[in-house]
């Protein structure tokens, strides 16, 4: 993503685009994120909080756990990371946020807002097929399970994408989306369930309330605000 980053601003050089073009503006920065972070936690609270209701109910003892873990669909913990290194990774969103959200928003300003959002969407989406493809070439997932998970990726991440999108239309900035998108990264990758010694055996579940109850609310806000 390091490469991502220079790739970025090489582009916005060549085509003499600064960053505040494509949505980073230099007002409201601290307020935007701020507000991003905190709409991140209070969908993560819902959804944290069901699946600690629920699995105390089905095993009657449920925990938080603390640590950093590599995020996958499959439920399966990822490789050992020292938090700093979760922290400065997820830092890098804002390059998937100034491409996916900033640039290609700008390059297809030609074309419908309904059309450049699911086209956008469905790049988001492709872009997080590298995970499932990771885990299929290092035989660690059949070609069954790739195309299981890699469908389920792309309509994760498309919905998310639109969500994100969405914000950016709203604010006139990248900040809003950005906070919130880093929080959900942070969160998924160190905050965890444990129950019955197992941690996140409801990981997906709690993983789609969140993001469906944030892209609800994100699209009421956006209907009402068009109203």
């Amino acid at each position: 993503k390091l490469f991502g980053i220079l790739l970025l601003w090489g582009v916005l050089s060549i085509c003499k685009l600064r960053w505040k073009d494509i949505g980073f503006s230099s007002d409201g920065t601290v307020s935007g994120i701020g507000k991003g972070l905190l709409f991140g936690l209070v969908c993560s609270v819902f959804a944290y909080a069901v699946e600690c209701i629920v699995l105390l109910f089905l095993h009657g003892n449920v925990h938080l756990s603390f640590y950093a873990s590599g995020f996958s669909l499959t439920n399966e913990k990822g490789s050992q990371a020292g938090i700093l290194f979760i922290m400065l990774s997820v830092l890098f969103n804002r390059m998937e946020e100034g491409v996916f959200r900033g640039l290609f928003t700008k390059i297809l300003e030609g074309i419908s807002y309904r059309k450049s959002l699911f086209f956008i969407a469905f790049l988001f989406g492709i872009w997080h097929l590298v995970m499932p493809l990771r885990d299929y070439l290092q035989g660690e997932a059949s070609l069954l399970n790739l195309i299981a998970l890699g469908i389920g990726y792309v309509i994760l991440a498309g919905m998310m994408s639109i969500k994100w999108s969405l914000l950016y239309k709203m604010t006139g900035s990248l900040w809003f989306g950005l906070g919130d998108h880093f929080f959900n990264n942070l969160a998924l990758n160190l905050v965890h369930v444990v129950s019955n010694s197992e941690a996140d055996s409801l990981q997906i579940v709690r993983i789609l309330l969140w993001q469906l109850l944030s892209f609800v609310l994100v699209l009421w806000g956006y209907q009402k605000k068009n109203c």
